[in-house]
């Protein structure tokens, strides 16, 4: 009889750890560099949490949409609004009630040790864009949220035409501020969270007041996507509040937690 119980917990504990090695998932994510770093160090988190492995392309999320139109294939999307929105409207991701999972602004940087510049005001930022010898920014021609933003901010101020010869951008989802760095740009504007995880440069603000453009962050499943509770499991984590703290420590404003039922 004990030989008979011995063997079938051996069974149990064998078909338990099966069935765990079934559930495991292998997620296929594709990210906007908006959230990069605080995604980067999230990953793990959730894997470790989960038992789920997470494998990240990054790009702009003008690029991302593109490729996924084009045909390629993910499990998740982590995309500003905008992008996830299209792909929903297209049938090609869903989107629930907990989409939504964080925000950022845009900031500029200077390298570091450099002076800061005043852009406490509409004016006082024009003036300092104006004195600067050279500045970067996303090129919008790459569909990237904030460079489209900021070549309409500069023709909304009127001196487009002024910072055309002394404008740098960085390739295809790269970071502006690389170019600070190098010495390539004396200031960079980007989304907030991008320019301020990179070493070598200091933050001198946020732009001021209704200069600035808030860029919300969602995520969804992609339709079709075989592996839709590991999607959702990850979708959830990144409205947890350990996400939550990591999101604030790398520049962004996390969602807001939703209501106890």
């Amino acid at each position: 009889m004990s030989k008979m119980l011995g063997r079938g917990a051996a069974i149990a504990a064998f078909v338990f750890v099966q069935t765990g090695f079934v559930q495991a998932a292998e997620l296929k994510v594709y990210s906007t560099i908006g959230v990069q770093a605080a995604l980067e160090e999230l990953a793990p988190k959730f894997e470790q949490a989960n038992g789920h492995k997470i494998t990240i392309t990054w790009g702009t999320a003008a690029i991302l949409v593109k490729r996924i139109q084009a045909g390629e294939s993910a499990d998740v999307m982590i995309l500003t609004r905008q992008g996830l929105d299209t792909l929903v409207k297209e049938a090609k991701a869903t989107a629930g009630s907990d989409a939504i999972f964080a925000s950022s602004g845009m900031a500029m940087v200077v390298k570091k040790g450099a002076p800061k510049p005043d852009i406490s005001t509409a004016e006082a930022f024009k003036q300092t864009l104006l004195n600067a010898k050279s500045i970067a920014y996303s090129n919008p021609e790459f569909g990237g949220a904030s460079g489209v933003y900021f070549a309409k901010l500069l023709e909304r101020l009127g001196i487009a035409a002024e910072m055309k010869a002394k404008t740098k951008h960085p390739p295809a989802s790269g970071n502006a501020a690389h170019l600070v760095v190098s010495g390539e740009a004396e200031l960079a504007v980007q989304q907030e969270p991008e320019v301020i995880s990179v070493t070598g440069v200091d933050l001198v603000g946020s732009l001021p007041g209704d200069l600035n453009n808030i860029t919300v962050y969602a995520a969804g499943p992609v339709s079709g996507t075989k592996e839709g509770g590991a999607a959702q499991a990850l979708i959830t984590f990144l409205r947890s509040p350990e996400a939550a703290a990591v999101f604030r420590a790398r520049g962004l404003v996390p969602a807001a937690a939703p209501k106890a039922s």
